[in-house]
């Protein structure tokens, strides 16, 4: 497909005129090298290398003569590939800074989250910008192309006759449609027989090579069985003990096989949110796929024909399709978090999307035509919870109608996070 404008461009441009280091990651094939290297024709003038070139790999085994052998601003690709680069980056970058030249030297890309590991991140505290590019989002290929839930903070609820006064449902095109395109953009297009092809492909490639290169695995055959383990519970609270015993795996080796699944960002793990900063450590996170197409893969279903022959199957793939899509805006628009919310006696808010300061949305996800007051439940207690810093309670639908439920709640449909 031809270059889609990704929303992440703007503050990837704000950050290389800041910061000496700017380092893009995300999930493989979600249009990283695209990105950089459309920047690079327009904004940011570098030499590209990727280290998926065995010859520029070997290069970094001597990382700081590596560094210093590009005359200007340069972009590695796939940096993942060689960790050591890491500690050499400061050295060269405090060198460069000495000389005047401070900002946009290095812009790196990784498919892989080394980021989560602190010998490698400490190494660059102060010099580096973070920013995570995911596959496409519904808003990016449904929509104007910007994110949308900022906007909710800001916004007053008002009644909205979206189906011009009729009570019809959201048009299951448009539903499917923001799905199949909020994926990858090698395959946002695709007819669904050749996503099945593209996703063997990909998960072969991750699972047997990306995983060798970051870690000593030894049962890496066990892999795709865990991974399809992880993807029958999407939407719950992460159960380790169970999950390890299904996969016949032992506790430690499991957490360590869950975890690369994160570096690789096949599954993404919710924290929870609790009002008590400190609680939110030793309460249980939400799992979820991060492709919500790998997770209907990954089950071997069809999410419109699980509309309609297993409704409760589908009210899951339909809330792993909205926390993906909270994630994607959640990364473009900075400054948010997003967490879930569940008490000791079981009431619970899918998602809670919390802006720097505290103010905060909560969102509930109903696979259905029409809201009743009960759905706002949970809403309700942790508007309580939160106090003035709840903003409003949300319940996405599948109906074409905003409509108010009392102070600060209302149902809306689902389209609205793209539209």
């Amino acid at each position: 497909m031809p270059y889609a404008k990704r929303h992440l461009e703007s503050a990837l441009s704000a950050a290389l005129a800041t910061a000496p280091v700017v380092f893009v990651n995300g999930p493989r094939q979600a249009g990283k090298s695209t990105l950089v290297r459309h920047i690079a024709r327009h904004d940011f003038k570098a030499d590209y290398v990727t280290l998926d070139d065995i010859t520029t790999l070997a290069a970094t085994d001597d990382p700081e003569s590596f560094l210093r052998g590009f005359p200007g601003p340069v972009i590695i690709d796939e940096v993942q590939l060689a960790p050591g680069l890491f500690r050499a980056l400061k050295k060269v970058v405090d060198e460069r800074r000495l000389e005047g030249n401070a900002s946009g030297i290095f812009l790196l890309t990784g498919s892989a989250n080394v980021m989560a590991l602190p010998e490698l991140s400490d190494a660059l505290v102060g010099r580096m910008a973070v920013l995570t590019l995911y596959p496409m989002a519904a808003c990016e290929m449904m929509g104007k192309g910007q994110p949308v839930i900022h906007s909710w903070f800001d916004q007053d609820i008002k009644f909205h006759a979206g189906g011009r006064g009729k009570k019809i449902s959201l048009d299951k095109t448009s539903l499917q449609a923001a799905a199949d395109r909020a994926t990858f953009p090698e395959i946002a297009l695709a007819e669904h027989a050749n996503r099945r092809l593209w996703y063997d492909g990909y998960l072969t490639t991750l699972l047997q090579r990306d995983v060798r290169q970051l870690a000593d695995i030894e049962k890496v055959t066990a892999l795709p069985n865990m991974l399809s383990i992880l993807a029958a519970r999407a939407g719950s609270l992460l159960n380790d003990a169970d999950a390890a015993r299904d996969a016949k795996l032992n506790a430690m080796t499991y957490r360590r096989y869950r975890t690369l699944l994160q570096q690789l960002f096949l599954i993404t793990l919710i924290p929870p949110w609790h009002r008590n900063v400190s609680k939110r450590l030793v309460k249980a996170p939400k799992l979820y796929v991060t492709d919500t197409g790998l997770l209907c893969h990954l089950l071997g279903v069809d999410a419109d024909a699980m509309r309609r022959q297993d409704p409760g199957l589908y009210g899951h793939i339909l809330e792993n399709f909205v926390a993906s899509e909270l994630i994607k805006q959640v990364a473009m628009t900075g400054g948010m978090a997003l967490h879930h919310f569940r008490t000791h006696d079981g009431k619970e808010v899918d998602f809670v999307i919390e802006r720097r300061g505290g103010k905060l949305i909560g969102i509930e996800v109903k696979a259905a035509m029409s809201v009743e007051a009960r759905d706002f439940a949970g809403l309700k207690v942790l508007k309580e919870a939160a106090g003035k810093d709840f903003v409003k309670g949300v319940v996405l639908y599948l109906g074409k109608d905003t409509v108010v439920f009392g102070e600060g709640m209302a149902a809306m449909p689902l389209e609205r996070l793209w539209g």
